[in-house]
């Protein structure tokens, strides 16, 4: 199941979505392969119907943990955020907003090259830090996908920003019209993102006073 229309914004749209690796079950791959290799070496010496059920129940109790995590982890890249969704019954998950991206890192050992997997390492600004995304498909694609849809991102964001006033050379400072009118397009723009979850509390009061105090 993709991720759901409803929870984008207007303008939202998805570029990518995926799960992680098919790597990451290889161990409850080779669980059911045993299990299988047990079960014709059950029939071979005509066991008894209890003992196929034995060893079905235990597979798959060692199997569903697995992959029910694996079919219930999802990561979308959108035009406007990361976002991370894991659970079947309790769920979790984080976004990022692409704005405030810094670096995109990834990380393959000798294994993940070849089957074509690896984690992706994001630092963020304010309160997000550093994000470790593991079982990646093709990191250094999805690396690339990222940069691309932050760059896009912040040149909508500067379209949408007012152009700056025209001035003669004895206008070396803004109108007071225009600066209280930038700065409040801007706190705008930052009670928009704050509303729709983009934005946390404490990057919302930094950025906030960072505008008021640019002010003074």
């Amino acid at each position: 199941m993709g991720y759901p229309e409803r929870l984008l914004s207007d303008d939202e749209v998805i570029e990518s979505e995926f799960r992680p690796h098919w790597s990451g079950i290889v161990r409850e791959g080779l669980i059911i392969v045993a299990g299988v290799a047990i079960a014709v070496l059950l029939a071979i010496f005509d066991a008894p119907t209890w003992g196929y059920a034995v060893v079905a129940g235990l597979v798959l109790v060692l199997i569903a943990g697995g992959l029910v995590r694996w079919a219930n982890t999802l990561h979308v890249i959108t035009n406007e955020r990361l976002i991370y969704r894991a659970g079947f019954i309790a769920k979790q998950g984080t976004e990022l907003p692409l704005e405030v991206i810094q670096n995109v890192a990834f990380n393959q050992t000798l294994f993940e090259r070849i089957f074509g997997t690896g984690d992706l390492m994001i630092e963020s600004a304010g309160t997000h830090g550093q994000t470790r995304y593991r079982d990646i498909p093709n990191p250094e694609a999805v690396q690339s996908l990222i940069y691309k849809m932050r760059e896009l991102r912040m040149e909508r964001m500067e379209a949408g920003k007012p152009a700056p006033s025209s001035t003669t050379p004895d206008e070396t400072q803004p109108s007071a019209s225009t600066a209280p009118e930038s700065t409040a397009s801007q706190l705008d723009k930052l009670s928009r993102l704050h509303d729709q979850g983009k934005l946390s509390d404490a990057e919302f009061a930094a950025e906030k006073s960072r505008l008021l105090g640019g002010d003074g």
